[in-house]
């Protein structure tokens, strides 16, 4: 790997632009935004703008600098590297990466979710991290939903949001036309379901192209919201907790989808 003192010192400009993407206007007006992390920045290194390290962390994030440096990333070193970030505890490695949502979603069957108003970046980091995690095809995003790009919300995806499509600034009606246009069959998380999801999973009605529709941490699916899915679905629990949070609902629906398409897959 490269020495420290190799690697050329963050210009003062450079500083200022990085550190305005903090606000979403800026991220907006540059069609960038900042990603902040090793595991976050492991997975753009080499399609990224910029890369900012501390000094310190140059040995312990060495591999990651060389695979961006392999593809001619520009990579400098600051002592404020710190200042591009928002975190409790920042760890010295910061990108600055292109937008990346898409306009439309792209063809193709499998699961899907559609995230409606989802207000706390922290819960919709997560909510797309499942959706990676169980192999969800895309992610469509509703007006007044939270920018992706929000920093908690890139943290919280731990680099997910680079796998797979995320669509923004949807209606929540055309992104259940969309989905249907694919084939897709619209279930709507929320404990009012008459139906639950055990239920569904050994009827064998999980095959199916799916997609989950997941409400507002606060209040949920509207009546109107709801009225729009194909099927309303309650998570079943059989302790005495009221209810579960967005991020754990999500969790497992989008597990026991994913688990039974796999059994019944070829």
């Amino acid at each position: 790997m490269t020495e420290p003192t190799q690697l050329p010192t963050a210009s003062v400009a450079q500083l200022r632009s990085a550190r305005r993407l903090l606000q979403r206007k800026q991220r907006e007006r540059t069609g960038t935004f900042l990603v902040d992390g090793p595991q976050a920045v492991r997975e753009c290194a080499t399609t990224s703008e910029l890369i900012v390290c501390s000094p310190a962390a140059v040995d312990r994030h060495g591999a990651i600098l060389a695979s961006a440096r392999d593809a001619d990333v520009p990579v400098v070193v600051s002592d404020e590297v710190d200042t591009l970030s928002d975190a409790v505890t920042p760890q010295g490695i910061v990108a600055v990466h292109r937008l990346i949502t898409v306009d439309q979603l792209p063809p193709g069957e499998g699961i899907h979710v559609i995230a409606a108003q989802i207000r706390d970046p922290g819960n919709l980091g997560t909510l797309i991290r499942c959706a990676d995690a169980f192999g969800a095809a895309a992610v469509l995003l509703t007006a007044g939903s939270v920018d992706p790009h929000n920093p908690k919300t890139v943290r919280a995806s731990v680099g997910s949001l680079f796998h797979l499509p995320i669509v923004a600034g949807l209606e929540l009606g055309a992104a259940v036309d969309a989905v249907h246009a694919l084939g897709s069959t619209v279930l709507a998380a929320d404990g009012t379901g008459e139906r639950d999801l055990d239920q569904l999973a050994v009827a064998g009605e999980l095959s199916r192209p799916t997609t989950w529709l997941f409400g507002n941490e606060a209040w949920g699916l509207p009546e109107t919201d709801r009225a729009l899915a194909d099927e309303v679905i309650r998570v079943p629990m059989w302790g005495q907790a009221e209810s579960l949070n967005l991020a754990t609902a999500a969790a497992v629906c989008l597990y026991t989808t994913a688990a039974t398409q796999r059994r019944s897959s070829p």
